[in-house]
């Protein structure tokens, strides 16, 4: 698979419904387009094999201790702790091969596995920390897939949620801090992060890319075409810098000021 095929997969995801995303799929298409020079089969393997594990826990264990089993015991997959900021650990089939990576990352396995098992998990944009929600008998419960799927109790949510900085009006909402999100809203966080950092390394070709995903993802957010704009203007491609900036006017109806003012700025620069 090499880029424009990525692009082609990123973008037909993009065109399909939230309840039909093809969460596995878009997240090794945004790999592979990262990085094409590699070997997608790995991370399918991995994730059929926690869908096996996963369907034979469930005969003898609950729901959450079957999928944290499965994910963090059978399959090994946890945070990485010691060396957080490694690009690999956002990237799926480099956690499918170190069983390391962010919380968000490990969370499209658990994702995967539970769909295919007939669980309803979906993610949690939890501020600071991806989560997982998952519906039980008892009623929804917090997993934390970078800390091997544990059980996060209400009081540390609350306690996470103040430390993140919100008030405490809202760190004590359960129902707001537990709201689940799509398929495709975990895989552009995901983007988002790769970006964020990217940007902050000065890895503008790489911040580029991850935006370009998102706009792909997304096709009616002009957001992620200001992030490409801004990436190929820290490259010097003032012209696809110009580029973007029209798409994500075009988007937005001509509504976003910053969008015209960074593309008058933009402009000025190329003339």
């Amino acid at each position: 698979m090499d880029r424009d095929q990525a692009e082609t997969i990123l973008s037909g995801a993009g065109g399909i419904a939230d309840g039909e995303f093809p969460l596995l799929e878009a997240a090794i298409a945004c790999a592979m387009h990262e990085d094409p020079a590699r070997d997608p089969a790995q991370a399918r393997e991995v994730a059929a094999m926690g869908v096996d594990r996963l369907a034979q826990r469930l005969k003898r264990e609950s729901p959450e201790e079957a999928l944290a089993e499965t994910l963090a015991g059978d399959l090994g997959m946890s945070g990485d702790l010691f060396t957080p900021d490694d690009p690999r650990n956002a990237d799926v089939i480099d956690v499918a091969e170190r069983r390391r990576g962010l919380a968000v990352t490990i969370g499209v396995f658990y994702l995967h596995a539970a769909r295919r098992c007939g669980l309803t998990v979906q993610g949690v944009d939890f501020p600071g920390h991806f989560l997982l929600r998952i519906e039980t008998e008892e009623g929804p419960l917090a997993l934390d897939p970078f800390s091997e799927g544990r059980v996060v109790l209400p009081s540390e949510l609350t306690r996470r949620a103040l430390h993140a900085g919100l008030t405490p009006n809202v760190a004590d909402r359960l129902d707001r801090l537990m709201a689940p999100v799509s398929d495709r809203a975990v895989l552009l966080r995901l983007q988002n992060m790769i970006f964020a950092q990217a940007t902050a390394a000065g890895d503008f070709a790489r911040a580029e890319r991850a935006a370009l995903r998102r706009a792909l993802l997304d096709a009616t957010d002009h957001r992620p075409w200001l992030d490409v704009a801004a990436a190929r203007e820290g490259q010097g491609a003032l012209a696809g810098a110009l580029e973007a900036l029209q798409r994500a006017t075009a988007l937005d109806g001509g509504a976003a000021l910053a969008a015209r003012a960074q593309r008058e700025r933009v402009r000025l620069r190329l003339n």
